[in-house]
């Protein structure tokens, strides 16, 4: 099970990678991909109407720099997270960014800041949270091994001498 939880949160990442490249038509219209000219990190960041990071997430909202850190995170964990590699840093990136995430969408406020309801289900775990946990859990239990490259990837020598990039 955990062999599928871990395939299943890594999908999560790829998926997002490749709807907000290629545009599918789910979050990502055609024409709204990255590879037509679109922004990853816009939409997202520019929509955000709640919180002590509004003004930060406003202000680099489809900055070039923000569009490839973030989905370059995107790829990154989600390739490694499906393969089974390197899931304690992939864990760790995944999380940051997923708190980052978290922190923008601040579902602490009950309010937006033009005075309607924020419609937050859950003031402190929503499924940022949530997809950080299972991360953790799948890095925690090297869930790599089964149905992945875990075995092969900590048998590399310098991953033999340095746990954490197992």
């Amino acid at each position: 099970m955990l062999a599928v939880l871990r395939l299943a949160i890594g999908f999560v990442f790829l998926w997002a990678f490749l709807d907000k490249t290629f545009g599918f038509g789910y979050a990502t219209t055609s024409s709204q991909a990255w590879i037509n000219g679109g922004s990853p990190t816009k939409g997202f960041l520019i929509s955000t109407q709640v919180g002590p990071f509004e003004s930060l997430s406003h202000s680099i909202a489809g900055v070039w720099w923000a569009n490839w850190f973030f989905m370059l995170g995107l790829l990154g964990v989600g390739l490694a997270v499906m393969a089974g590699v390197a899931l304690r840093a992939s864990a760790v990136a995944g999380t940051i960014t997923l708190v980052m995430m978290w922190m923008v969408e601040f579902p602490l406020d009950r309010t937006l800041s033009g005075g309607g309801l924020s419609g937050s289900p859950n003031p402190i775990v929503d499924y940022h949270v949530i997809y950080a946990l299972v991360l953790i859990v799948v890095a925690a239990t090297s869930a790599g091994m089964t149905w992945g490259l875990g075995r092969w990837w900590a048998q590399l020598p310098y991953n033999r001498e340095h746990s954490w990039a197992r």
